[in-house]
């Protein structure tokens, strides 16, 4: 009788319902909440986080084309058009997502989704991890080669989204507004035109599964991966507000624009036609069509209406990526050294031998990185040790000891 006398006495601390008026009353150290109150609080909670999100979704700041080309400049050199058609895609996505669309405005602004085309090593995924820094909404990076049809080894297209969403930490509104940058896409391009009797998994089945995330379309995306956890929720995600930048180095379509500006110059005009064209770089004059001649499917290319290209890097470009940017290779070293209290200097007649055997070996500005990695390793690892050294000058003749005993120097220049 005590102990029913106590228990009609609980009561919330909050409304004051007793318990014969409550479905339901939690207890807590020294208060009780009745099953009301808390849904009445969960309500609030959920209202003030989409206040704040609106908020913060609804005052993007416009960064301006050229304010963004400002700061593309301070880490990549050179590549102009590629910075000015990336900046202006950027913007736009800003400016599109800033404004409200009126339910009366016929007039309807569409993605400015862009492909980049560029040779190994010229600075795609360089830029697209440089813009992020000056970006105000989420924003990831993914492979393309990784990427199978449904049902078969690998990852399904929907991952593409499940990194945007931890990008966002798992904020859908966020997310929804993030831009994707998706590598190497010319690794999924259709093996052949010819019908096979193999299933190409990688190749076109990928291209048309991207094309309704890359249009605009709500995707129920597995936020911890599809194959590994089947039982989880789905996180619906509207992809019509994503931005989608693709980049790859299509490696030999070079022989494919060669081949079309050739068939457009007929009778005399094709000499003149042929001087004005910069055979040393054909890139470009890309264009869908040479896309399309590659392994794209028209449906894809559609869907990526902005094309920009890279320009090979040629002997003074490679100069300045090794010593002028804020995060130049030169100047990475000199940092490491500094860790260990040393000063570190390189002779002019240094930088340009490295700049000479990545020219050499054509392997791009990440050839500066192996080569300095193959002078400067016997340095690091004995000088940590030594506390009598405090200055490091790397000469010409040392860096040919160094160079010449290293392994990248059995690569076969093609």
């Amino acid at each position: 009788m005590a102990k029913q006398t106590k228990d009609s006495q609980v009561h919330c601390s909050f409304c004051g319902s007793g318990k014969q008026e409550s479905l339901m009353l939690v207890a807590g150290i020294d208060a009780h909440i009745c099953d009301k109150c808390i849904a009445q609080a969960s309500g609030i909670l959920e209202e003030e986080l989409r206040s704040k999100r609106n908020k913060s979704l609804g005052d993007i700041q416009l960064t301006r084309p050229v304010e963004i080309k400002k700061h593309l400049d301070q880490y990549v050199v050179g590549q102009d058009d590629a910075k000015r058609t990336l900046a202006v895609a950027v913007y736009n996505h800003y400016k599109r997502l800033s404004q409200k669309v009126s339910s009366d405005d016929e007039i309807e602004i569409e993605k400015s989704n862009m492909i980049m085309v560029g040779e190994t090593g010229t600075g795609k995924t360089l830029l697209a991890k440089t813009i992020a820094k000056i970006l105000n909404v989420p924003f990831c990076i993914c492979d393309a080669t990784v990427l199978t049809e449904a049902g078969y080894v690998g990852e399904d297209v929907e991952s593409i989204l499940t990194r945007l969403l931890q990008a966002a930490d798992y904020d859908v509104a966020a997310a929804e507004r993030g831009i994707v940058y998706i590598d190497e896409v010319d690794k999924i391009a259709r093996k052949s035109d010819n019908p096979s009797i193999t299933r190409d998994v990688s190749g076109e089945g990928v291209q048309q599964a991207l094309l309704k995330i890359l249009e605009g379309t709500v995707v129920n995306v597995p936020p911890q991966g599809g194959r590994k956890h089947p039982d989880q929720k789905m996180i619906p995600i509207n992809t019509s507000n994503i931005l989608f930048i693709c980049g790859g180095a299509f490696d030999g379509i070079e022989k494919k624009i060669a081949r079309r500006m050739k068939t457009q110059a007929i009778g005399y005009s094709m000499e003149r036609n042929r001087e004005e064209i910069d055979h040393n770089n054909l890139l470009k004059y890309v264009t869908p069509q040479d896309l399309k001649s590659f392994g794209l499917i028209p449906e894809l290319i559609g869907r990526l209406p902005v094309i920009t290209y890279l320009n090979p890097l040629d002997r003074e470009t490679l100069l300045l990526i090794l010593t002028e940017p804020k995060n130049s290779l030169i100047k990475q070293y000199r940092k490491l050294f500094e860790y260990e209290e040393i000063r570190l200097d390189f002779d002019e007649e240094v930088t340009a031998f490295i700049v000479d055997k990545a020219m050499e070996y054509k392997l791009g500005a990440r050839g500066l990185r192996s080569i300095c990695e193959a002078i400067m390793l016997d340095a690091m690892f004995e000088l940590p040790s030594r506390k009598d050294v405090r200055e490091l000058v790397i000469t010409l003749d040392y860096a040919k000891e160094k160079f010449s005993k290293s392994e990248i120097k059995k690569l076969k220049v093609a």
